[in-house]
């Protein structure tokens, strides 16, 4: 799996160069950093701008990439022992899924469970993530209600969040739960908002009656982590 950017490049070669199968360099680094990236050990190739702009499909790569090894979805039942989930339903910008990642390691969830996309691209989820998807697992999931029914069946309570709902400060979340968060320009279906034991929202002036989904769902955390 390739990755680019300077600081996710020294952030994995810091916390995980285990992880890094190859380093390909696109810019001079001064005689610590290539002393540090050489005791590696693995293959270091120099690359002109063409060929690291073609490499990074013209992202912002700082003249740092790497291929390291993949981050690998986990199932659904390795999380039955967690007491935090979030669940998205319908959330696809991967900007946004690597934000709310970020926001629940923070904030203590034990894993994210992301539903119905046809492919979860984890490149850009990690760069977005501030490289958090290394550390809080990821399961990746088809079918929602079935994930759900699951999850309910494992002792967890589940919250839906929905501009209809109960204040979130005002509600005593379970110990073991699930929050489901869906996209913003539709939210959550009414098939998955039926499966919930309770709507949350979070209530807002000056006319406003939505966030958006990683904003909205820091928010959550927040109340759900510090009450």
């Amino acid at each position: 799996m390739l990755i680019y950017g300077k600081q996710l490049f020294l952030h994995i070669l810091e916390q995980y160069p285990k992880r890094i199968l190859a380093v390909y360099l696109a810019k001079e680094c001064d005689k610590k950093l290539f002393s540090k990236i050489t005791k590696l050990n693995v293959k270091i190739e120099r690359l002109d701008e063409k060929k690291a702009q073609a490499m990074a499909k013209g992202g912002n790569h700082q003249g740092f990439l790497a291929d390291i090894e993949p981050i690998l979805p986990v199932s659904l039942p390795s999380l039955k022992n967690e007491s935090f989930l979030v669940m998205l339903c319908g959330v696809t910008d991967m900007g946004n899924i690597g934000a709310i990642i970020r926001s629940a390691h923070a904030f203590g969830f034990g894993g994210i469970i992301v539903a119905g996309l046809k492919e979860l691209k984890v490149e850009n989820v990690l760069r977005t993530s501030s490289a958090a998807a290394f550390e809080i697992p990821i399961c990746a999931v088809q079918n929602p209600l079935d994930a759900i029914n699951e999850l309910k069946l494992s002792g967890f309570s589940i919250y839906g969040a929905d501009m209809a709902g109960e204040s979130a400060k005002s509600v005593e979340f379970d110990k073991k739960m699930v929050l489901i968060l869906g996209s913003e320009g539709e939210g959550l279906p009414r098939r998955l908002l039926d499966k919930c034991d309770k709507r949350v929202c979070i209530k807002m002036a000056n006319g406003f009656d939505s966030l958006n989904v990683s904003a909205a769902a820091a928010v959550l955390f927040d109340r759900i982590y510090n009450g």
